[in-house]
């Protein structure tokens, strides 16, 4: 959707497709109070008055987006989509800038406290990466396997229309009503991008066709041999199941709203996603086997941009590439080690494969062993859980669990995401393992797997910052992905120094995984920068990584489609892991983890430079008692 650049960051960050998270309501879900009379304003600090500023503008730009509104547990717009049209992302974009510029002339810096300051740093570093990505709105391919609107469409409806009245679920019905209209833009933008020579590469068109065919697979579209339903049908049935349960609808209601959304779903939800295979189906006609960005107008300009916006540094992709490969050589010594460990003669080479194919590190490909696979993480993380004490002093107040992928999408879908709670409390944080394969899925990477998606990772980071007192919802709801996403690696590691992975097989797998990492900066730049083709670099994985085959072959497809992303992990770790080293070195016995891993995560999601300065700030601190 062609949102601003902030706009669509703050739904991508509250959706499914990169780090996601459930939590309690802050307050930050529901308009700020008033502050209209001038007598309230004259009493307010410069601190207290930017930080009502700032959740003006952030409410203004949540109530301009439907979607948004769900995420956060807002019910304004329930039965709308948001305006995925051009005019409507400059319009956006130009509202950002008029508030930016307010700001600026508003506020005077130097009366600020030094949180207000922080935020002010932040909304002007954000607004900055915005008007850099703004040339560049067009490049995000409409269409895509990874967070393509085929796919994130029921994704939404499915995970963030909760039905709990029989006006949610018109609502429902009337966003089955508005799909056609909404996947209509989307066609649009895709065709414009296609006309200034901006399209997937060519295996991305059977990812999206698949997904979109499944969305009109079952009832009342097609009849199957069990007469199952569709996807949605069998979504919004369950939802209103519920409904006819708890007494809330009677019969007559029940049956109306099941017509009322099999004629949706006949009519308009039918006719977006046809449109959207029509396209694709005549548009592949187009495509090349050119993978990079590369290929794209301003390529250069572009893939710099975005590798500044991933990592929050000036690193350029030759750097990046050479800090990849020293990685990878490093990490392949320390599998070396635990080759000795277990006993194993031969090649690193030689151990990836035992690793990939030996039975023992495989559940079945049934439902018993997708079953017995989602029962053990949840165990890990019910475990780590009662350890966090000994590593944190701040925990989050949301619920986490575990869920596979849903089978409509596992297909494309990555091998493991996190989904913010809902800020109501309502939907707790969600930790998806992709199960369609099970022999993508080693248990020796499990535990290293639950670590990062759920606890101490992305559940811990994002929960906590979501819950944050005292501090504009920009910043809560924000993200910058390598500090997400770096946390995220660290999380992996981390565990180890308290007694996590003491089986070295599962030690193995969390170097697998910090592998994996490395070489995506290897292998990213590669494809971006280097014009490696996809063939290569799914050969270089599978080369210097124990992940199967068809792990390697996802990744590299999912880096094809989103540029610089995968940089972030490994870049955002190392610095993380630098501050930690240079505050020990700096504090000796003063240093505390728990209070480290507070200094971290008390002020939501910041760029790498601005971490250092809140980790020299509190060295500062401790030094002068």
């Amino acid at each position: 959707m062609k949102t601003t650049m902030t706009a669509m960051a703050l739904i991508l960050s509250l959706s499914a497709c990169a780090t996601q998270t459930e939590a309690p309501a802050p307050a930050a879900a529901t308009p700020p109070p008033a502050t209209d009379t001038a007598t309230e304003v004259a009493e307010m600090t410069e601190s207290e008055r930017l930080n009502a500023f700032f959740e003006d503008v952030f409410m203004e730009m949540v109530m301009r987006s439907p979607q948004t509104q769900t995420y956060l547990g807002i019910k304004e717009d329930y039965d709308k989509w948001n305006d995925a049209s051009d005019e409507r992302a400059i319009e956006d974009f130009e509202l950002e800038t008029a508030r930016y510029n307010q700001m600026k002339s508003e506020f005077d810096y130097d009366k600020l406290d030094e949180s207000a300051k922080l935020s002010y740093r932040l909304y002007e570093n954000q607004y900055q990466q915005d008007k850099k990505a703004f040339a560049y709105r067009d490049y995000n391919y409409t269409f895509n396997q990874m967070f393509g609107v085929q796919s994130s469409v029921p994704a939404f409806l499915i995970n963030q229309h909760s039905i709990s009245s029989k006006a949610e679920a018109q609502d429902y019905i009337s966003r089955l009503e508005g799909v056609a209209d909404y996947l209509e833009q989307h066609v649009q933008n895709a065709e414009d991008a296609a006309e200034k020579g901006i399209r997937p590469p060519l295996f991305v068109y059977d990812y999206v066709i698949s997904d979109a065919r499944n969305v009109l697979t079952g009832y009342p579209f097609t009849e199957t041999e069990d007469m199952s339903d569709s996807p949605l049908m069998q979504d919004f049935r369950k939802k209103i199941d519920a409904l006819m349960e708890d007494g809330t609808i009677n019969e007559d209601e029940y049956e109306t709203l099941l017509a009322d959304a099999e004629a949706a779903l006949l009519t308009s939800v039918n006719e977006g996603f046809q449109a959207v295979i029509d396209f694709m189906e005549a548009d592949v006609e187009n495509a090349t086997t050119d993978d990079g960005a590369w290929k794209l107008p301003d390529a250069d300009a572009y893939y710099a941009m975005r590798l500044n916006r991933m990592t929050t540094t000036d690193m350029t992709a030759s750097e990046i590439h050479d800090l990849g490969l020293s990685e990878v050589a490093r990490i392949h010594d320390e599998m070396r080690a635990i080759m000795d460990q277990v006993g194993f003669e031969g090649t690193l080479q030689e151990f990836f494969e035992f690793t990939r194919t030996d039975p023992q590190f495989f559940k079945p490909n049934t439902e018993e062993g997708k079953a017995e696979y989602l029962a053990e993480a949840t165990a890990l993380i019910d475990t780590m859980r009662d350890e966090l004490p000994d590593m944190f002093n701040t925990f989050p107040e949301a619920d986490l669990i575990v869920k596979a992928v849903e089978p409509f999408r596992e297909k494309s879908a990555g091998k493991a995401f996190y989904q913010r709670p809902a800020p109501d409390g309502s939907r707790p944080g969600t930790y998806y393992a992709n199960l369609y394969n099970m022999a993508d899925m080693p248990v020796y990477q499990m535990e290293a797997l639950a670590y990062h998606e759920g606890i101490p990772g992305h559940h811990m980071q994002i929960a906590i910052a979501q819950e944050l007192d005292g501090i504009p919802s920009f910043r809560k709801f924000g993200g910058y992905t390598a500090y997400t996403e770096g946390w995220g690696l660290y999380s992996e590691y981390f565990p180890k120094e308290f007694g996590f992975y003491d089986d070295p097989y599962s030690d193995f797998g969390r170097l697998a995984m910090e592998l994996w990492r490395a070489a995506r900066l290897v292998v990213d730049t590669g494809i971006h920068d280097k014009k490696w083709t996809r063939e290569q670099a799914i050969d270089y994985l599978m080369t210097n990584t124990p992940n199967p085959e068809g792990d390697c072959i996802k990744a590299i497809e999912r880096y094809i489609v989103m540029p610089g992303q995968a940089t972030a992990y490994k870049i955002g770790m190392l610095k993380i892991l630098e501050l930690r080293e240079h505050a020990k070195t700096e504090l000796g016995e003063d240093f505390n983890i728990a209070e480290y891993h507070d200094t971290v995560l008390r002020n939501g999601a910041v760029p790498l430079d601005v971490l250092e300065s809140l980790v020299e700030d509190w060295i500062a601190t401790k030094k002068n008692g």
